[in-house]
């Protein structure tokens, strides 16, 4: 037992005891948590970690909370370094209901055409959009290109206040796993090199990392306990998954055909937005998102 404990943190090396518990336990091993400690102690095998400094409780602002999987995602982004010292940017996004690794994608540089297209990709192998997605106030997530996206596939961008990373905290704490058990280990010689790595090392965290937070199962585990996988299907069609209005502006071919996706018919308000848009640089999405409030409840929109 001593061996292959030494083993699995020599392969993790940031695993505590309590998860190379549930390795062993797996393994067959009829272990505890006490009798591992022991060996993992007197093994010096303990991983050093950086005490963090006692705040002062706050009143947080509650969020609300993802029902089902690919309900809710969050977004962020994570720096890093290849061996030539040249920098990369890492795309995160995770599912915070099943806590699944959406996607992973490492580039030089990252604008808000790209995250588009990675998020696009996400939702092809996910088979559907989420409902919403949390972001910071990044460029890349406050640009045009998010904007269209979004009103595109019917999805609600979430933005945090400024300097308060905890109100995205699942991302925060899924950045600090990445960081800690890939980026600090793993050594990246080129950029198509950081993508095998983090492709390999995101499949591990969906099919074999143990989750605490899960009760000790993996992400993909305890998503398979809600219902089978929506097929997949073609992107044009994911923003019609949900069967919710479009939030966005019908097309010029279509919009003759769906009168669903018109503006209200009332003079004084469309008159008033057509006033706005001349007149204002607010965008489209702002302006859209406040119709939508103003007519949730009269059924006009």
């Amino acid at each position: 037992m001593r061996r292959r404990l030494r083993e699995l943190a020599a392969t993790h090396v940031r695993y505590g005891y309590r998860r190379l518990t549930v390795l062993l336990r797996r393994e067959g091993w009829k272990v505890n948590a006490k009798r591992v400690y022991r060996l993992y102690d007197e093994e010096n095998l303990k991983v050093r970690s950086v005490k963090r400094k006692k705040i002062a409780r706050r009143q947080r602002v509650p969020q609300g909370q993802a029902a089902r999987p690919n309900d809710c995602w969050s977004a962020d982004f994570v720096s890093d370094k290849l061996s030539d010292g040249r920098s990369i940017r890492i795309l995160t996004v995770v599912d915070q209901f099943t806590r699944e690794c959406v996607w992973l994608q490492a580039d030089r540089s990252m604008n808000g055409g790209k995250v588009v297209a990675a998020l696009n990709r996400a939702m092809a192998e996910r088979g559907r959009a989420p409902r919403s997605l949390t972001l910071d106030n990044g460029s890349e997530f406050v640009g045009r290109a998010m904007e269209a996206w979004a009103m595109e596939s019917g999805v609600q961008l979430c933005f945090i206040r400024p300097g308060r990373p905890v109100e995205n905290g699942f991302i925060e704490s899924f950045n600090g796993r990445l960081r800690d058990e890939c980026l600090n280990v793993e050594w990246f010689a080129s950029l198509t090199d950081a993508q095998v790595k983090l492709a390999t090392w995101r499949d591990h965290y969906n099919h074999q990392r143990p989750h605490s937070a899960l009760d000790d199962r993996t992400p993909a585990w305890f998503a398979g306990l809600h219902g089978t996988p929506t097929p997949r299907s073609a992107l044009p069609t994911l923003a019609k998954a949900n069967g919710e209005p479009r939030q966005g502006f019908a097309s010029p071919a279509t919009a003759a055909l769906d009168p669903a996706h018109r503006l209200p018919q009332d003079v004084l308000q469309k008159g008033e937005a057509l006033f706005r848009i001349a007149q204002t640089r607010d965008s489209l999405l702002s302006l859209w998102s406040d119709f939508q409030a103003r007519y949730a409840g009269s059924g006009e929109l």
